[in-house]
């Protein structure tokens, strides 16, 4: 599978060092980045080919044989890509990881093509431990959705919806959810660190608790509700927690959290 990587920063590297780990071939991969530092850095790292911009020869040639297509640019930048896209396009997949950008624009920008998926990764897909919400509208082929299933889960799981709109809760919560838990870290480690513990063992604690739960709470059948009950003996120090945080509010707080991340990503689409 021929793969062209449009924007070759931090998304497109975790990808791309993905697939070569499991076994894509690099110079099957082409980037196209205007940064030439990282340019250089992907071409050294990966052994990937790499152009400066999708109208030099080497990148035209590379989007013409293209299966995949990925778009990984700032969501500012994809309408004159597109229009620069537009008919160097043969029958690639286009893959957009853009916020706040829709199926209906892009086809709109590249003149009608409609081999068009959209995508809303997050940060954990830096280290493997992605987790994408993908928008697959009827009509788009089996082949295309299994080619941007080779893609993704080089950094993650993937799950796909049928609806456009679910993705602006994709990226309420699996987008922006890795800032919510660093910050609920955060407060945790601040305080261990206020009743005294060095903040090298605070540090060190905080971020090895957080790991095992979410593991414990990936691989166990049990609801988050009962995992949470399980913690929490009556009377004990953990219902203590649970009371403070409960007085304060804070389940709905997450919860309007998530809310308004949702309603900011329906307004930078103009929903």
């Amino acid at each position: 599978m021929n793969i062209v990587f449009i924007g070759g920063g931090n998304m497109a590297s975790a990808m791309i060092g993905g697939l070569i780990k499991q076994g894509h071939a690099a110079d099957s991969i082409h980037v196209v980045g205007r940064n030439d530092e990282g340019r250089a850095k992907l071409a050294a790292t990966f052994g990937t080919p790499v152009s400066k911009a999708v109208t030099d020869q080497a990148a035209i040639d590379a989007i013409g044989a293209a299966d995949v297509v990925v778009l990984a640019v700032k969501p500012q930048m994809l309408e004159a890509l597109a229009a620069e896209l537009a008919g160097l396009l043969k029958h690639a997949l286009v893959l957009s990881i853009a916020a706040g950008v829709t199926v209906a624009s892009l086809q709109k920008w590249l003149g009608g093509y409609a081999n068009i998926l959209r995508v809303m990764p997050n940060t954990p897909s830096l280290i493997g431990k992605g987790m994408t919400g993908g928008y697959l509208p009827a009509g788009v082929a089996d082949a295309s959705r299994d080619a941007a299933q080779t893609v993704l889960e080089a950094a993650g799981q993937v799950v796909w919806f049928d609806n456009e709109d679910a993705l602006d809760t994709v990226t309420a919560l699996s987008g922006s959810g890795p800032a919510y838990v660093f910050y609920f870290m955060e407060a945790m480690q601040q305080k261990a660190i206020e009743l005294g513990l060095p903040p090298e063992a605070a540090h060190q604690m905080v971020r090895a608790t957080f790991v095992g739960a979410a593991e414990m709470a990936s691989q166990s059948p049990l609801e988050l509700e009962q995992l949470r009950k399980n913690v929490t003996s009556k009377g004990g120090t953990t219902a203590a927690a649970i009371a403070a945080l409960d007085a304060g509010d804070c389940f709905e707080t997450v919860k309007a959290a998530v809310g308004a991340a949702h309603a900011r990503s329906v307004a930078m689409r103009g929903g």
